[in-house]
């Protein structure tokens, strides 16, 4: 897993309020068919998607943080803290089949869309798991240069 970091700031009337973003990268496959469909469907609906074997993407994944800067440590969250939790969240993906090897896409059509929420709700459990005044506002999940999703609180 590699990252990187970037961060704005703005101010409130509470204080210093901050996005800080972290990019992560992992690697794995899917196939994109639905069981509840015919295989006649399931070519018709996902196209090249739809194969036997399925692809594999390497996915460059984003999660956005947001809070107050602590004034004792200059932080809105420890960096060591979010690598810790992308790295968990990550690793239940990286280098896995997600249809075989992921439970949560047992029944579920791996889509970008869906690895997304996945990635979403994963680090926000992670990040309940822990004391802490940042708050997930988003995860970006780029399946490649030109395709990726926006999920996060609405």
């Amino acid at each position: 897993m590699s990252s990187t970091m970037s961060s704005t700031t703005s101010s409130s009337a509470n204080g210093d309020w901050v996005r800080l973003a972290r990019r992560v990268h992992f690697s794995c496959g899917h196939r994109y068919f639905q069981p509840k469909l015919s295989e006649q469907e399931n070519k018709e609906i996902f196209g090249l998607c739809y194969s036997e074997h399925g692809h594999g993407h390497n996915y460059v994944l984003e999660a956005y943080l947001e809070g107050p800067i602590d004034p004792l440590t200059g932080m809105v969250i420890n960096l060591m803290q979010v690598d810790e939790i992308l790295k968990t969240v990550t690793n239940e993906l990286d280098h896995k089949h997600l249809n075989f090897d992921v439970p949560a896409f047992k029944d579920q059509v791996p889509t970008t869309e869906n690895v997304a929420r996945f990635c979403f709700q994963r680090i926000q459990a992670e990040l309940n798991k822990s004391a802490n005044r940042a708050q997930l506002s988003a995860v970006r999940l780029y399946e490649n240069d030109d395709l990726w999703v926006d999920y996060g609180k609405s």
